[in-house]
């Protein structure tokens, strides 16, 4: 893959949003950027790129400015040599991406391991962060909540990193277990698997796993930093039918933010805006429209 070209075999229909190439510390960021209003910084999980957030793009670049980025190693972004793929790592690059930018005035819309990443960047950035929109996603060190530490010790595993790096495990098993209202088609399953078509390529989704303990001290920074979060008004976008957080992380974030509205969202799997795209954006219109001063 050329560092800043896009790839013939992104579709162009499936992904009509021209491709922007930005220079983070070394990194070849790729993202797009589409609209004019608000601008809504859309993060992405594991092991998935701004191809996730095409249907909500569409849907919303007429009354927002839709920011997306590829974190290093995973869509068309590519990695400066030594980059481990860690979280905290990813949470530079996104600080560094919002002030290459100039962004501000932003409303930070997190899903999976996006909610942990961009609230490290909005501590960070606290002139720059308005609002708050976490999707299926959580905020705190994991390390003794069996839930969570057994798959992170599974899935984080020599044996699970083999499969992910050789055969490209997580594309192929997360995905589509991630959508439960619809099948991912064959060809959003190639925008995926593309993005990560060769062994070194696939270290940024098998590294991650195995992070949500390993990187205990990133999470006690991002729990320590909620409060200084707290005030600002937060849409929380929860899957009913999801397979990760449980009712439990909702409740947890709910508490972490008086100033919330949750929207549960029937059937819906973990890449909720994916999986159930009308719902995501009725949820983001309806609470943006009846914040004070909309």
């Amino acid at each position: 893959m050329a560092d800043s070209a896009r790839p013939s075999w992104v579709d162009d229909s499936l992904f009509p949003f021209k491709s922007r190439f930005v220079d983070i510390d070394g990194h070849t960021v790729h993202y797009v950027d589409e609209g004019s209003g608000p601008t809504l910084l859309l993060l992405h999980g594991n092991p998935t790129w701004s191809f996730l957030w095409r249907d909500v793009i569409s849907a919303l670049r007429d009354d927002f400015r839709c920011v997306a980025l590829d974190y290093p190693g995973f869509g068309l972004s590519t990695p400066k040599p030594g980059y481990r793929y860690l979280p905290e790592e990813h949470a530079d690059v996104v600080t560094g991406f919002v002030d290459a930018l100039g962004l501000d005035g932003v409303t930070l819309v997190g899903q999976d391991w996006g909610g942990p990443i961009g609230l490290a960047a909005a501590r960070r950035r606290p002139d720059v962060f308005d609002r708050l929109v976490l999707a299926n996603s959580w905020a705190w060190p994991v390390n003794g909540i069996l839930h969570f530490e057994s798959f992170s010790r599974i899935a984080g595993g020599p044996p699970i990193r083999f499969l992910a790096r050789r055969f490209n495990l997580v594309v192929k098993a997360f995905v589509p277990l991630g959508h439960r209202r619809r099948k991912v088609t064959a060809a959003e399953m190639t925008h995926y698997r593309r993005a990560m078509d060769t062994p070194g390529r696939r270290q940024a989704s098998a590294v991650l796993p195995g992070r949500m303990i390993g990187s205990r001290a990133f999470f006690t920074e991002v729990e320590a930093g909620l409060a200084d979060l707290a005030h600002l008004p937060t849409l929380i976008v929860w899957s009913a039918a999801q397979v990760g957080f449980r009712t439990q992380e909702r409740e947890r974030l709910e508490a972490s933010f008086p100033e919330h509205k949750t929207v549960i969202v029937e059937g819906a799997g973990l890449y909720v805006e994916s999986d159930a795209p009308e719902e995501f954006v009725a949820a983001i219109r309806d609470w943006t429209a009846a914040l004070p001063g909309s």
